[in-house]
């Protein structure tokens, strides 16, 4: 697994040993990197169910201005941070160990908002719709953000939901991506 491009492109990312977490293959990653960039201008970013931290650090790389990882487990957590260093971008991002939910709630009271949010939890966790709607409803979706969920294929979250509409679906094999903009309203 390798960041694709930008500032820290070709560089190689750990993963976390074990079968715990599911990285992004490069392919999916290239071809969602395509769809919502490819290059950013300062955007912050939020990566929830972080793992190893691909998707943030891969926006960072093109031109996030900051990155926020969130993942609950402890050795995913530790190498988001290897990997942040490893590609010289700590200075610029922010790990949260801890429960996705919990960590919004932080993030609102901070007043912090994002116009990129990635979302890969686990295959089996199918509620991505209502984790969108509550980034909405805190205030953490960017009017005009772009949200990305990669998911099983299968999974249909819909085309329209709090205040999110579908800009584009695409499936690799087992896993989609579902790519939606938020318009900043809630329905």
């Amino acid at each position: 697994m390798r960041v694709i491009s930008g500032q820290a492109g070709g560089l190689r990312l750990q993963t976390v040993p074990g079968r715990s977490t599911r990285p992004t293959a490069d392919r999916v990653k290239e071809a969602m990197f395509s769809m919502i960039g490819p290059y950013f201008s300062g955007e912050r970013a939020l990566d929830l169910f972080a793992g190893t931290g691909a998707l943030g650090i891969e926006a960072l790389s093109r031109g996030a201005g900051r990155a926020v990882f969130v993942d609950r487990d402890p050795r995913c957590a530790a190498v988001i941070r290897r990997n942040l260093e490893h590609t010289g971008l700590s200075g610029r991002a922010e790990v949260i160990r801890g429960d996705v939910r919990r960590a919004l709630e932080i993030l609102s009271r901070r007043g912090e908002t994002f116009g990129l949010i990635f979302l890969d939890p686990p295959y089996d966790r199918t509620d991505c719709d209502e984790l969108l709607a509550e980034l909405s409803a805190r205030g953490l979706a960017a009017p005009g953000a772009v949200a990305v969920v990669e998911h099983r294929t299968g999974v249909d979250y819909g085309d329209r939901f709090a205040g999110y509409a579908l800009r584009r679906r695409a499936v690799y094999g087992d896993t989609a991506l579902s790519i939606y903009d938020h318009g900043g309203l809630t329905e």
